[in-house]
């Protein structure tokens, strides 16, 4: 089978057929005169035919050249028409982002409309997942990662940092035992994860006699344990992206000074090759100033 010519060779023959001049093709596609003499040249030794009758600085198409005209003339325009639509898709069009369900519960889903309102063009999909999404594999555009930050295949932005501490409802603030000192903790339903590894840490940086974590619901996500404060059906260790929205409104409220810094962050990742195409870089932006609004609501840093 015959190589196919170059793309340079056949929008030059295109330019030059529509236009009947090699000076009139030079301009348009930012060429000298000789580059488009050179291409076409060069596209009539590969097809074995002349493509221009070139008399007393006119320019005029063979047969040859006038039966190939509409064939290049259509391909060329398909090709722009691709390159056209895939410009526009990567400033609007679907957006697929993976998160965690626990990021999407209790700090992505409710946050959306202020996005999606102001930027009617992204079709936005959120897809919860544990995994770490294969960009390679995955039909995924970005993801918001919760680890160290350490993926040098990636382009990688800090979205926030972790650390934990106790939180529970204003009413059972206000209706429980006192909970004036971190020991008052003994007398209160303490909250879980699966771990149940986070209460005794806490406890030792707080200097206080451990209080028996075998007691106390347990639940597999993080998100639930948070709502379950909420509900004030006890005291919970919470990560504070994820208690962010509960405390700003005033359903949480945090105990004591004590904190655990978390070994692990939020980080907003996506392949190198697509970090600056527009609809990312838009929804990345956005991520990063709810992130830095919530640290101002809470007084903290990020």
């Amino acid at each position: 089978m015959r190589d196919l010519p170059s793309t340079m060779a056949l929008l030059a023959f295109e330019t030059a057929g529509r236009t009947l001049s090699f000076t009139e093709a030079a301009r348009e596609l930012n060429l000298t005169q000789g580059a488009i003499s050179h291409q076409v040249k060069n596209l009539e030794g590969q097809l074995g035919v002349k493509l221009f009758h070139r008399d007393r600085q006119r320019l005029r198409l063979t047969d040859n050249g006038a039966a190939y005209l509409p064939y290049v003339r259509e391909a060329t325009a398909r090709l722009r028409a691709g390159s056209e639509y895939l410009s526009a898709r990567a400033d609007s069009g679907i957006l697929t982002v993976s998160v965690s369900p626990n990021f999407a519960a209790k700090w992505l889903v409710h946050r959306l409309g202020e996005f999606i309102s102001g930027h009617p063009d992204i079709d936005l999909r959120i897809s919860a997942s544990m995994d770490h999404i294969d960009f390679a594999r995955n039909d995924v555009d970005m993801a918001v990662r919760h680890g160290t930050g350490d993926w040098p295949d990636l382009h990688v932005v800090p979205l926030a940092r972790e650390e934990i501490f106790p939180v529970c409802s204003p009413k059972l603030l206000e209706s429980g035992p006192p909970l004036e000192a971190p020991s008052d903790l003994a007398r209160h339903v303490l909250l879980h994860d699966l771990s149940r590894n986070d209460w005794p840490l806490w406890f030792a940086a707080a200097d206080v006699e451990p209080v028996d974590v075998s007691r106390g619901p347990q639940f597999d996500q993080t998100s639930m344990v948070i709502d379950a404060a909420v509900e004030g059906q006890g005291v919970a260790l919470a990560r504070r992206v994820l208690a962010a929205r509960d405390m700003i409104s005033g359903r949480l409220v945090r105990l004591f000074d004590v904190a655990l810094p978390a070994p692990y962050g939020y980080f907003v990742v996506c392949p190198k090759a697509s970090a600056d195409l527009p609809k990312i870089a838009k929804f990345r932006d956005w991520l990063v100033s709810e992130a830095a609004s919530d640290v101002r609501a809470l007084g903290g840093s990020l």
